[in-house]
């Protein structure tokens, strides 16, 4: 990289003395154009002006630092600008409208110091030196602040979740606990029709291993399902403790549901959340058995290894209502599998043969398609796999289900770590 011009720090400085001095104008029109792009940022007049107020410290700040030459490790966020954070995470404003509008403002801020720049009729040279100087600053700063603000947002989203949800979580817990509910008092407590279909959510994730970890993600996640899965209204949210809730989708009168859709949402969201559900059931019933067996499949994953990402409570019931205890799982598992429980590869393809065979009714020609495979290739895998055995596949081919589908689930948990 070449070196810098030695006059761009000068003349950056000399423009921040001069657009600093139309300071309240410059805020004013950065504000009411981040207002007019991001609509969702409009709130009362307390909020508004908190926006201004941060906005006009930001602009402050930044021409301080290019007029004066402060390294970006010596700043800190503006009170203004922190606040304003605060607020939109107690309203409920996604983070990403907050960090578009540094984006846009950002834009809004470099238009005036160009203008000014263009001004100062600079040889070219210099006028190229203090645009990069200008530009590496700027974007320094806003990266900085922007990352120190999603922080203070996320911090503030759980602790709001928390209290604003601590009531609402006492009379969840009544209404699954208690057998004789009075729905009219229940449903305004709640915020939330019980009349109707719902489907149980857990959401959790692994460890809190940072400040802008927390609630916030896990309700952005399930808002997220939500919408996708076209619900009519938003879901019943409540939060367990710092890194797991409990959720209920309203689905209305339908009842509906695309796993595919679900897993593609959490897996695409945020790779750290791990979701389970339950499946959709109806009335306060439904809304008892749903969460009942979101809670189930929770169990499951948790015990699994690796954990997946998301599980409905559909594709492992079997699994998820005996699996109580895992050490008498893995003993059955071993007794009905034998040597064909070793974790390796090449148990690992016997097993996914038998299971796909015994899942298109023991055809030879389907089971071949399905795993692009020659027909004999299949023959010889099922042959080597009743030899392991000890009798053919279709004998108590049900326990042989089941306890395939356990290992498909739950992996290394159930396994032979090697022949005995």
């Amino acid at each position: 990289m070449a070196a810098e011009h030695p006059e761009a720090a000068k003349q950056l400085s000399v423009v921040a003395e001069n657009v600093g001095s139309h300071l309240t104008e410059i805020s004013r029109d950065i504000g009411e154009y981040v207002l007019a792009e991001i609509p969702e940022l409009k709130g009362d007049a307390t909020v508004i002006k908190i926006l201004r107020a941060s906005v006009a410290e930001n602009v402050a700040t930044l021409l301080h630092i290019f007029e004066n030459d402060i390294p970006l490790d010596k700043i800190e966020g503006p009170a203004a600008a922190l606040e304003y954070a605060r607020r939109l995470a107690q309203r409920g404003i996604p983070l990403s409208a907050m960090v578009r509008a540094y984006r846009i403002g950002h834009w809004r801020f470099l238009h005036w110091c160009l203008d000014e720049l263009n001004r100062r009729d600079a040889d070219e040279e210099l006028a190229t030196a203090t645009n990069r100087r200008m530009l590496q600053v700027s974007f320094g700063y806003i990266d900085r602040v922007t990352e120190h603000v999603i922080v203070v947002y996320q911090q503030e989203r759980d602790q709001w979740l928390l209290s604003q949800t601590a009531a609402r979580a006492a009379r969840v817990r009544d209404i699954l606990t208690e057998k004789d509910v009075d729905l009219n008092w229940a449903e305004p407590a709640l915020g939330y029709r019980l009349r109707q279909h719902h489907l149980g959510l857990v959401a959790w994730l692994p460890t809190l291993k940072g400040e802008s970890e927390g609630l916030a993600r896990l309700h952005r996640v399930t808002n997220e399902i939500a919408q996708k899965l076209g619900c009519p209204a938003g879901p019943l949210f409540v939060p367990r403790d710092a890194i797991a809730s409990w959720a209920w989708l309203p689905f209305g009168p339908g009842n509906d549901v695309s796993w595919k859709q679900v897993s593609n949402v959490v897996e695409r969201s945020d790779p750290s959340v791990h979701v389970c559900a339950g499946i959709v059931g109806y009335g306060i019933e439904g809304f008892r058995s749903t969460h009942r067996q979101a809670l189930c499949t929770q169990e499951l994953a948790a015990a699994a290894s690796p954990a997946p990402q998301f599980t409905d409570f559909s594709a492992v019931a079997p699994i998820a209502l005996v699996a109580k205890n895992i050490d008498n799982m893995r003993a059955w598992v071993w007794g009905i599998l034998g040597l064909l429980a070793v974790d390796d590869e090449h148990s690992a393809r016997l097993r996914e043969t038998v299971q796909i065979f015994l899942g298109t009714g023991c055809s030879y020609t389907a089971t071949a398609d399905a795993q692009i495979l020659h027909k004999n290739t299949v023959q010889y895998r099922i042959r080597k796999a009743e030899e392991i055995l000890g009798h053919p596949v279709q004998q108590e081919h049900t326990d042989l289900e089941v306890a395939l589908l356990a290992v498909e689930y739950l992996g290394s948990t159930l396994l032979l770590t090697g022949p005995e």
